[in-house]
């Protein structure tokens, strides 16, 4: 298996966005057109897509409904999608629109039997998002610090079913730091399910590292801002993620 590489699109009004460190007054604007900005990833070759409702993960349901259905309407591959999935009604509406996967984060930790139960009933669908600040788990839009720590989180989903956890280190997201590959790394060998890398993502190097790591349980990348500005390309880091895993 390769490493994944999910290129993401973050809408905020309707726009294509990215955060430093989770702060919505910290945006910057890439585009106003999301299903266009998807197609130019399916053309350097993404089969996989991960896209983030910020306005729905404060608001805590759908805010940017029309700008996700666009892109699932014209992205031929795999979406997975995230922010204010935080009850079944929302589960269902987003599979039954063609969503591949939804990211599950605050709910986790307030209503994991909810997340138990998503992913009993659309088994491979359901992700787990453990976003952290100093190693523990921030929920709502990354505006609220918990007292759990990422581990604990992440084992109380062993069994239950769930396709991925997503890592996030939010100190870094968005600021082109560099991936937190070490804690990545640890989470993935610390637990049985498969680990998303997330947050400060700012080069080639950390694809091919993450590649090496597959076997660890490393199941993919997501990566934003370092490829809008134009640090990464898309095409080449699909590549290396292949070439690592030959």
């Amino acid at each position: 298996m390769s490493l994944i590489v999910f290129p993401a699109i973050d809408l905020k009004n309707g726009q294509v966005v990215r955060l430093a460190e989770g702060d919505m007054d910290r945006a910057t604007i890439y585009g106003d057109d999301p299903a266009a900005q998807a197609m130019l990833f399916a053309e350097a070759g993404a089969q996989h897509l991960h896209v983030v409702d910020l306005d729905g993960a404060f608001a805590g349901e759908s805010v940017n409904g029309e700008a996700v259905r666009a892109i699932v309407e014209r992205f031929p591959g795999h979406v997975q999608l995230g922010g204010g999935i935080r009850n079944r009604a929302s589960v269902e509406h987003w599979f039954d629109l063609g969503v591949s996967r939804v990211v599950i984060g605050t709910a986790a930790l307030e209503d994991p039997e909810f997340v138990r139960a998503a992913a009993r009933d659309f088994p491979g669908g359901v992700v787990v998002a453990v976003d952290a600040r100093d190693g523990m788990v921030a929920t709502k839009g990354w505006a609220d610090v918990s007292t759990t720590s990422v581990v604990d989180l992440a084992r109380r989903f062993e069994d239950a079913g769930v396709a991925s956890l997503l890592f996030t280190d939010v100190g870094r997201d968005g600021l082109l730091k560099g991936c937190n590959v070490e804690a990545t790394v640890d989470l993935a060998r610390s637990v049985s399910i498969p680990v998303i890398a997330s947050g400060g993502v700012k080069g080639i190097a950390e694809i091919h590292v993450l590649a090496l790591h597959v076997r660890d349980g490393v199941e993919g990348v997501i990566t934003g801002r370092a490829l809008y500005d134009g640090r990464l390309d898309l095409s080449a880091a699909l590549e290396v993620a292949r070439a690592a895993a030959e």
